[in-house]
């Protein structure tokens, strides 16, 4: 998929665990390790929404576009 997620990055950067950021965006450890993984199909605005109030980061921070894969 050219969705690359770099929740895990930034998650480094802000010295925040998968626990903590749970429990501020409240969503499931599950869930968020789903997304952290890059396994997820799709995210919420309201979700991206949390994660970058508490991160205090831009969406462009956590997700990025690589096209490199198509050949385009």
């Amino acid at each position: 998929m050219p969705i690359i997620v770099n929740l895990d990055v930034m998650m480094a950067k802000r010295k925040i665990s998968l626990n903590e950021l749970s429990e501020k965006v409240d969503l499931t450890l599950s869930n968020l390790s789903i997304l952290k993984t890059g396994k997820a199909k799709a995210i919420r605005f309201s979700t991206l929404d949390a994660i970058c109030k508490a991160l205090d980061c831009q969406p462009g921070d956590i997700l990025e576009y690589d096209n490199k894969d198509k050949g385009i």
